[in-house]
């Protein structure tokens, strides 16, 4: 394997990597993902100020590819993030700009599915040809390699699992505006807003913690308030809903979890979701990665040198 440039574009942070033979990651550089500026060119622009100082690097000589994991929906066919319920614009157009800029190859795939890669490569799911990976961050995103394929779907989409639909009691409005989501629940971004619903019928009355942030319901959890603990159930009922359907229709041998909700809560987590979890069919192995956030980046990575590949055999 040849150095690549890999970059995991997040609602929250944009992460840039050069990735070496063995999954060796030579260089790291992580920065907030812009928020404002008159579109989606500032996002692009932020992307390939980290390729260039990469490029910039000794190791950044060798590089022959670049590879971009993305939040999405994604439109592959013209290379661009659209209409991302967590990210600040429309559009963000990837892989032309970086061609014209680096007249390098760019590869562009969910952030999700490079995960799954990432795993399949250097994680968690090393020799397993059926994996699903879960990522629970400020978004719900899933990747899926069923018989040694990876599933992308017409446009690059498959497996988008955050926007399966988990409840009709509460409705609760999703980023990408419908209800019951996945997502709306359990994402580090909208569990305040289930836990305030929630709050309404089972736990009327005061909370000793701050119930606005993710992070605060979690450590009251931890620490064993019985409000938080009890919300706890109800969160695991909904995360238990959206791995039933993940094993239902992917049939895993191994499924892992991953993004910050999984890797530093996984202690509140898992008990509180895998009894409610269907046994319809077998359950798969459930492990939370080891790779430290780095799965999409490492599968982005592999990604970018498939793309190449096939390049290469075309005639």
């Amino acid at each position: 394997m040849t150095t690549v440039i890999a970059v995991d574009l997040g609602a929250t942070n944009l992460r840039a990597a050069l990735v070496g033979p063995d999954a060796t990651v030579l260089a790291h550089d992580a920065v907030p993902t812009p928020t404002a500026g008159s579109g989606g060119e500032v996002v692009t622009a932020a992307i390939m100020a980290e390729v260039e100082a990469l490029l910039a690097l000794p190791e950044g000589r060798d590089v022959t590819a670049i590879g971009v994991a993305s939040a999405g929906p994604l439109d592959l066919g013209r290379g661009w993030v659209v209409h991302s319920p967590n990210m600040a614009f429309p559009v963000v157009e990837i892989t032309g700009p970086l061609r014209e800029r680096f007249g390098l190859p760019v590869a562009l795939i969910n952030d999700a599915r490079a995960g799954v890669l990432g795993e399949r490569w250097a994680g968690a799911a090393r020799g397993s040809d059926n994996v699903v990976y879960v990522t629970l961050s400020t978004g719900i995103g899933g990747g899926a390699v069923v018989n040694g394929r990876l599933l992308l779907g017409m446009t690059g989409n498959a497996a988008e699992i955050g926007h399966i639909t988990v409840d009709t009691r509460y409705n609760l409005v999703c980023g990408c505006g419908y209800t019951g989501h996945w997502e709306a629940y359990a994402s580090a971004k909208n569990i305040p807003q289930f836990f305030a619903a929630w709050r309404k019928e089972a736990a009327p009355g005061p909370v000793a913690f701050d119930a606005s942030s993710s992070q605060a319901i979690f450590a009251a959890a931890g620490e064993g308030d019985p409000v938080a603990l009890a919300f706890m159930e109800a969160l695991g009922e909904m995360n238990a809903r959206g791995i039933s359907s993940v094993i239902v229709a992917y049939n895993p041998e191994v499924l892992v979890l991953d993004g910050p909700l999984a890797r530093y809560h996984a202690d509140i987590l898992i008990p509180h979701m895998e009894p409610h979890i269907d046994r319809y069919l077998a359950l798969p192995r459930i492990v939370v990665s080891e790779l430290d956030g780095r799965a999409p980046l490492l599968g982005a990575a592999v990604y970018a040198l498939e793309t190449l590949r096939r390049e290469d055999q075309k005639p």
